[in-house]
């Protein structure tokens, strides 16, 4: 295979072709782990609990976290009692009742289509009561309103003897659609005097009637929906348009007990998606976030406001240039709260809620008091953010350094005031109170992480991250391999938050030096950042990526470039296919590691089932003049004959967004070049590897493939 001059000066700085035609085979090592009591192995990362976000119960004294499948956490949140784990041993679903009781819902008896679900009372000292049964086993997502109705999500289904199908989609995500929809259902729950409880035996859908979906799949749960005084406001994808290239969603209320048909709250114009439908306590008023343009689920979201009794709706965030990602309005409902990624953390803000207007407007007239979101928590992630009495929020926050736990905000009463009293900037001088200690890690110290920022594609100033080597010390020149890690999305970014599937510091704890850049297309830097990456994947984000990773090597003498690898997923996958055919960028990459990544730009447009997203970002269907320019001018597929570096291709094959042929089609190429090369596919995964067993599985080849062309040698 011949190559000009200049593409083989190019090569050079990456590993050469090999000179047998021949498929070049890497050699099976004896790989281990680094191990160690002070070390954070991916085994321990596996074998971690996973615990959820805590809810505290109406009178926010305490607190409920799924710290496991079959273990729930209840800790006080104004006393000096013990906290306590509560075993669950069939799993099962857990939330709140009333103050000291909490429902466990949980497979009963039966086979087939005959296994339900039954549904018991556990006081907090542990004695389980059976109130009922739900006639499916796929009842989720529960809601109990304190005015005695239980809200729940089912599936409404009908199994066919085969999948035909008209229109979209014929898959999403990692299944199979069949005809069916999500459906919000509901059933009386109700305590009497006597303290005995009461499951009505009437189960009411709420959706009947309608062609409405909700929760929002694949991902939809209890954030699609809320609950509150005999009402229930839900989103829903709008069933008059395909979901396959369109996203609007609509919102909508309806009575708990079905005696009305759903009321719209949204126009009737074509927008794009609206998340986190929420009511205040009295269900007069309700807020959601939504996107303005249909077909872009990364858009910038924006807090609507709508007075119920007024009918009149208001965007309250049109002038600020973040997205949030969740709502929950103060008790007395003058104030909103809500999450959102700011420069890499996931913040609490809060807003006072203004007068409402005489008519709807997506533009109202405020003060600056009402423009600018007050900061309240403003390290690592944020998320399960809920309102209590007496000025508290509790959120669950996660780090680099640890999955979440529960913390109690005080002190939000007096910061209220003063934003209601100034029109100046008010800051939080409140307390934020650690309640959980989940997860001991013992002597296994984790990087904290170290924020690093620099001039990137057309002097925009670009933040990245990097973790120290375990063994770190300063002023010892190339000690330690450096890992390039690339974000997927590509509208999203890497975060101080934990990860169970790309954590930064189980790299760090292996001995590398670990460089996390967000570059153009990155979320939380204002949406002109993020927009950017359309139509030019393969552009701006790359010069970033280059110009990042030269400040951290001219930065960091301890970094030993001769040992340096990357990996990515996702669009982060399509970045190291990029990489391997634009070795001019000279990043000097011994091994490549490709998970779930974009191959061939145009098939992506066709193959995947949110069409929606390939339009967005490609300007256009892939048969249309642009997008097809577009496509083939950044298309990895396109540039094989200059690929030379070792690559791993990762790929589940239930993968839908991103086909498993799009790795094993690149790992074809790779072994008729005859450079080393290696696939993984997981049959039974998903665009993410979810399983404990799979995931040990994934950081084994990931961590050998690299050892293998950069580990220290005997």
């Amino acid at each position: 295979m011949r190559f000009p001059l200049a593409a083989w000066l190019g090569l050079t700085s990456q590993v050469p072709l090999q000179s047998s035609p021949e498929p070049a085979m890497t050699t099976q090592s004896s790989f281990q782990f680094k191990e160690g009591s002070d070390v954070f192995t991916p085994k321990d990362l596996v074998e971690l609990a996973r615990p959820g976000t805590g809810v505290a119960n109406h009178a926010g004294d305490l607190v409920l976290v799924p710290k496991s499948h079959k273990t729930i956490y209840i800790a006080p949140l104004e006393s000096t009692v013990k906290p306590f784990e509560l075993p669950l041993a069939k799993g099962g679903e857990a939330f709140w009742l009333t103050g000291n009781t909490i429902a466990h819902v949980v497979e009963g008896e039966g086979e087939g289509e005959n296994k339900a679900l039954d549904i018991y009372a556990i006081d907090v000292v542990y004695h389980p009561s059976l109130l009922g049964s739900f006639p499916t086993s796929s009842a989720t997502n529960f809601r109990y309103s304190t005015d005695g109705f239980l809200v729940f999500s089912d599936s409404v289904i009908a199994e066919p003897s085969a999948l035909v199908y008209d229109h979209t989609y014929e898959r999403h995500w990692d299944h199979w659609v069949l005809p069916k929809s999500q459906a919000l259902f509901s059933v009386r729950l109700t305590q009497g005097p006597d303290h005995k409880w009461t499951f009505g035996s009437e189960f009411v859908n709420l959706l009947a009637g309608t062609s409405h979906s909700s929760p929002v799949e694949p991902f939809g749960g209890t954030d699609d929906f809320d609950v509150s005084k005999q009402t229930v406001i839900y989103t829903t994808l709008d069933p008059a348009l395909s979901p396959a290239w369109h996203t609007k969603q609509n919102i909508y209320v309806v009575d708990v007990a079905g005696g009305s048909k759903p009321r719209e709250l949204t126009s009737s114009a074509l927008k794009g998606q609206t998340h986190s439908p929420i009511l205040n306590e009295n269900a007069d008023k309700a807020a959601w976030l939504e996107l303005d343009k249909d077909g872009y689920e990364s858009d910038r979201a924006k807090i609507v406001i709508y007075d119920l009794k007024k009918d009149v709706r208001f965007t309250l965030t049109q002038k600020w240039d973040r997205s949030p990602d969740s709502l929950a309005f103060s008790k007395e409902g003058d104030f909103i709260y809500f999450t959102a990624g700011d420069h890499a953390k996931v913040k609490v803000f809060v807003l006072p809620i203004p007068a409402t207007p005489d008519k709807s407007t997506t533009d109202p007239d405020l003060s600056p008091k009402y423009l600018t979101p007050v900061p309240i928590v403003e390290d690592g992630a944020s998320s399960g953010l809920q309102t209590l009495y007496n000025g508290r929020v509790l959120i669950s926050k996660s780090s680099f350094t640890s999955p979440n736990d529960v913390f109690l905000v005080r002190g939000l009463d007096d910061l209220q005031v003063q934003i209601a009293q100034t029109e100046g900037a008010a800051k939080f001088t409140g307390k934020v109170e650690q309640i959980t200690n989940l997860t001991d890690l013992g002597e296994k110290k984790l990087s904290k992480g170290e924020e690093f920022w620099f001039k990137g594609a057309k002097d925009i100033d670009v933040q990245g991250w990097i973790l120290k080597p375990k063994g770190w010390k300063e002023g010892e020149k190339k000690a330690h391999p450096v890992v390039l890690l690339i974000h997927g999305g590509p509208q999203s970014a890497w975060e101080d938050q934990w990860s169970t599937r790309w954590n930064p510091n189980v790299f760090a704890q292996q001995g590398y030096f670990v460089v996390a850049i967000n570059p153009t297309g990155s979320s939380t830097f204002g949406q002109a950042f993020t927009d950017a990456i359309s139509g030019d994947w393969g552009g701006k984000p790359f010069v970033d990526l280059q110009k990042g990773w030269k400040y951290v090597l001219d930065t960091y003498p301890e970094i030993d470039s001769d040992r340096a690898v990357a990996a990515g997923a996702s669009w982060g996958g399509y970045a190291i296919n990029w990489i391997q055919g634009h070795p001019e960028y000279n990043f000097g990459f011994k091994a490549l590691v490709c998970h779930d990544g974009v191959f061939h730009t145009t098939y992506t447009g066709y193959a995947t089932e949110e069409l929606f997203f390939f339009n967005q970002d490609w300007h256009g269907r892939p048969w249309e003049k642009e997008a097809k320019e577009l496509a083939e001018k950044y298309n990895p597929s396109n540039f094989v004959d200059k690929w030379s570096t070792p690559q791993l291709w990762i790929h589940g094959s239930k993968d839908y967004r991103l086909p498993e042929t799009e790795g094993i089609g690149a790992f074809h190429a790779h072994q008729q070049l005859g450079i080393p090369s290696r696939l993984v596919i997981f049959p039974d995964e998903n665009h993410w590897v979810l399983k404990h067993g799979n995931s040990l599985k994934w950081h084994h080849e990931v961590f050998r493939w690299f050892d293998e062309f950069v580990g220290e040698k005997n």
